[in-house]
């Protein structure tokens, strides 16, 4: 347990952080969730719009430090070669 008073601040802003961290990590799944339903029913148009929202969310998200900068490239680079492979 905390026992200094910075300590106790920092316990403080670590749970504020954490939980904020937890929903930005979420929606970004979700976002890249979107382009792979797309891709899977089959809808390249769809897929593409999905990929559109999805690049700046995950950029931010690496920008942010939540995510390592190549695996949001792998990301990224794995969304857009299988939209480029639907027909």
């Amino acid at each position: 347990m905390a026992n200094s008073a910075q300590a106790k601040k920092r316990a403080r802003q670590a749970e504020i952080h954490r939980s904020r961290n937890v929903g930005v990590r979420s929606m970004m799944r979700t976002y890249i969730k979107r382009v792979y339903y797309a891709i899977d029913a089959g809808d390249k148009a769809a897929a593409e719009e999905a990929y559109k929202a999805a690049v700046p969310v995950i950029d931010r998200v690496a920008g942010k430090g939540l995510i390592h900068a190549n695996k949001a490239a792998r990301h990224k680079s794995r969304m857009n070669k299988n939209i480029r492979n639907m027909g």
